[in-house]
């Protein structure tokens, strides 16, 4: 099937023609009718799938010029970087139409955002917590709203945004077109769906666990954190081989040191990215490893997600994630767009349960590949790597003497002491032979 077939407006086509788009994927050829004819849609896709495509699309096709003030179209996302592609992507197929639309995300001045919304819209794409912020300031009202779209479901509610989300869909209009996509599904994601949703129609693309077919999978086992350092640099030296590679590790602390190392090495040549950076830093960075200005970036989970980078040739996990759905978001950052990808994961032995379970969610094991042989196997470990030496039991002295001390020993006969009552009574018993009481003399 192509695009031509699904209906789709000259605009859109020409846009789609600009950018090289002949066939749409298996989730944008299901889900455009579904979405046109107007039903709730719940879209269970795995990474690289295509999905901001799949929903914008259709909602594009149907939307018409409109001039009122308040979004018709509302996109919630969970991050500032996935807001910024969605933005993107808008931008792309809406090259031929005459559109309003704009991005809102915390950690900027609002200010700039309450004048774009004031200005009027069409599409809102936004993350919860600045919305709300909006909403509550006056600027922005949802009575307005004919499509909710909640892309990232469920790294929405790891983020913790459930009660942020049922307060937005409180606010808006009865009467909508609800869609909902998720790489995972869960009890959670359900049962939001049953109260906020209209018989939506489900479409499964592929299961969550579902390895990307066009991804070859590989491990090494490794020592420790500075022979990880030795693989990478070994690996990294290969510039045709691994010519774009995005390097995860479990910590921003673990970033920098990784960082700190490289870019000595490989002068100009990396960059790093995690939460403790500025919002600017953090969206040049994804540009100008994007547009190919640095070969490395070195990441969190922050960037794990949802975003479209286009030709990496390599993900390198650094740390294996503890979450099994993490390896797979990660590992999808390649092999898009009908490419081919590689990924490599550095596992120590404290990580074989975090291994197992990636291999249990995806019915596969990884292939181990054996260490390399020029590679340096280090001896220098950190101090979380030293093996952890038992706690001093600050007890334990008081406990011998519990049970040796002379404080504690058995009383003497003499020194025992039976409670028998009050001495009163005991003295009037003892004369009388009987207790004294009052009357009856």
């Amino acid at each position: 099937m192509t695009f031509d077939q699904l209906n789709i407006s000259k605009p859109l086509l020409n846009a789609l023609n600009d950018l090289g788009f002949d066939y749409p994927t298996p989730i944008q050829a299901t889900i455009f009718p579904i979405i046109m004819s107007g039903k709730d849609v719940v879209g269970i896709a795995q990474t690289g799938t295509g999905k901001t495509f799949a929903y914008l699309l259709p909602i594009l096709r149907q939307l018409k010029f409109s001039n009122q003030q308040h979004p018709r179209i509302l996109i919630l996302v969970p991050t500032r970087e996935l807001v910024i592609q969605v933005v993107d992507e808008i931008e792309k197929l809406s090259k031929y139409m005459n559109l309003r639309y704009t991005g809102i995300y915390g950690g900027v001045n609002i200010n700039n955002q309450k004048n774009k919304v004031f200005q009027g819209l069409d599409i809102l794409v936004a993350t919860p917590g600045r919305l709300l912020d909006l909403i509550l300031n006056g600027v922005l009202r949802l009575k307005s709203i004919q499509t909710l779209v909640i892309d990232e479901m469920d790294e929405m509610l790891t983020l913790g945004f459930r009660s942020q989300l049922t307060r937005i869909m409180d606010l808006l209009p009865g009467k909508r077109q609800n869609l909902l996509f998720s790489a995972t599904d869960s009890e959670e994601i359900e049962n939001l769906i049953a109260i906020f949703f209209n018989h939506p129609q489900k479409v499964e693309i592929a299961a969550s666990g579902t390895p990307l077919l066009k991804i070859n999978q590989k491990a090494f086992r490794v020592a420790n954190f500075h022979t990880k350092i030795n693989l990478l640099e070994y690996l990294l030296q290969d510039v045709k081989t691994f010519n774009k590679v995005l390097v995860f590790v479990s910590t921003k602390r673990y970033a920098d040191m990784v960082y700190d190392i490289l870019k000595s090495k490989f002068l100009g040549q990396v960059d790093v990215m995690h939460a403790n950076k500025s919002q600017n830093y953090r969206i040049n960075a994804i540009k100008f490893f994007d547009e190919g200005e640095f070969r490395i970036l070195i990441a969190t989970d922050i960037i794990a997600r949802g975003l479209d980078i286009k030709d990496i040739s390599h993900v390198i996990n650094f740390d294996i994630p503890q979450e099994p759905e993490d390896y797979m978001h990660r590992i999808g950052r390649t092999g898009r767009a009908q490419k081919a990808g590689d990924s490599i994961t550095f596992i120590t032995d404290q990580d074989k349960g975090y291994q197992m379970a990636i291999e249990k969610l995806m019915a596969i094991e990884i292939p181990m590949e054996l260490f390399p042989e020029a590679v340096v196997i280090s001896k220098i470990l950190l101090d979380e790597e030293l093996p952890q030496k038992p706690e001093k039991d600050y007890l334990k002295d008081v406990r011998k003497k519990i049970v040796k001390g002379s404080a504690f020993q058995e009383k003497s006969a003499k020194n025992k002491k039976v409670n028998l009552g009050g001495s009163y009574k005991r003295i009037i018993k003892a004369k009388y032979k009987k207790p004294k009481s009052k009357g009856n003399n």
